[in-house]
């Protein structure tokens, strides 16, 4: 298994590419931020400085969309950044949230969606595309490297996911969601004629080291209330029997509304409706030997890549932990010497 640290880019920057470089220092081979341009700085100015100083961590957004940027802009950033820093960036990329609501906006279709991915990942790999009625290719760019990685959750955003994408975002830690999603995905890619093996199956959710369980929950509540604006969608859509799990739908039944302001951090007062058993099920709590057996059991899904997301007081000390303690656990183990039978 892999894993990646979520950041929000809160000023000062440098606090940004600090806890970067700390990352990479403990073992993490990705770097995730958040894309919301009003309420948090440009994570792409960000990630040049990042990428800038140090040596093998892998940077995206989690999740950038199709609404905020020109498609052949962001695959230009990509573009670019890859022929700098030698192919270390990544594109997590969803239908728009917090990057597009809070502007008064509406996140995309799933076929925008659809066309974004392909025109965003041809350019960014060095090929031309059609858009817009011409044959695009960036002149400058030759062996850039790209992959495109998809957040879903509804039954229709989690079929494009397996019929197009490089990997799926599931912004969700809990075991029975996450066996059905994966499993949605997967079987969306076998009916496209992909390998479903092919595409890499990644959770983000809260990541906190510490003991105090109540003081966790109260950290990371927040994410609820995140995954719950999603959800809200969903429902709208599709109800809430038949085509969604009723643990995906059912602890929403409470939320009043969202305040994009306290977006995605800790002690938001419009995520009140999240029990703690929920915050218990999506996010992953607890002494090191607790994560290692959640992280394992995600492992035992499907799961390549664990993103933790760093958004409560306690950054430092979980990257500390994740480092010496979790992380090795989670990877293969390569022996020195073996004895001969």
């Amino acid at each position: 298994m892999e894993f990646g640290a979520v950041l929000q880019c809160d000023p000062p920057a440098a606090r940004t590419v600090q806890l970067a470089k700390l990352a990479e220092a403990h073992g993490f081979s990705h770097l995730w931020t958040f894309d919301s341009h009003l309420l948090w700085q440009e994570p792409y100015v960000l990630y040049s400085q990042i990428l800038h100083e140090t040596k093998r961590i892998t940077v995206g957004p989690m999740v950038t969309n199709p609404a905020t940027r020109d498609w052949t802009v962001t695959a230009s950033l990509y573009a670019t950044l890859n022929e700098a820093y030698g192919n270390r960036t990544i594109c997590g990329i969803g239908r728009g949230d917090s990057a597009v609501r809070v502007g008064g906006g509406k996140p995309t279709t799933l076929a925008t969606l659809r066309e974004s991915i392909h025109v965003i990942r041809e350019l960014a790999n060095s090929r031309p595309v059609e858009y817009g009625g011409s044959t695009l290719q960036f002149p400058w760019s030759t062996g850039s490297a790209l992959e495109v990685w998809v957040a879903a959750y509804g039954p229709k955003a989690l079929a494009l996911t397996g019929e197009v994408a490089d990997g799926f975002i599931l912004q969700l830690a809990d075991l029975d969601i996450a066996e059905w999603m994966i499993g949605t995905v997967r079987k969306a890619a076998a009916a496209a004629g992909r390998d479903p093996d092919s595409i890499k199956m990644c959770v983000a959710a809260p990541m906190y080291i510490g003991t105090d369980r109540q003081h966790m929950r109260d950290q990371c509540r927040w994410f609820g209330g995140m995954v719950g604006n999603h959800v809200a969608d969903i429902v709208e859509r599709y109800g809430t029997s038949g085509q969604v799990p009723a643990a995906l739908t059912d602890y929403i039944e409470g939320r009043k509304g969202y305040d994009y302001n306290q977006h995605g951090r800790a002690g938001n007062t419009h995520a009140d409706f999240v029990s703690d058993d929920i915050v218990e099920r999506f996010c992953v709590l607890g002494t090191p030997e607790d994560h290692i057996a959640k992280l394992r059991a995600l492992a035992d899904l499907g799961v390549d890549q664990f993103a933790g997301y760093l958004q409560h007081d306690n950054k430092e000390e979980t990257l500390r932990v994740y480092g010496e303690t979790v992380i090795p656990q989670l990877r293969q183990a390569i022996t020195a010497t073996k004895v001969s039978a």
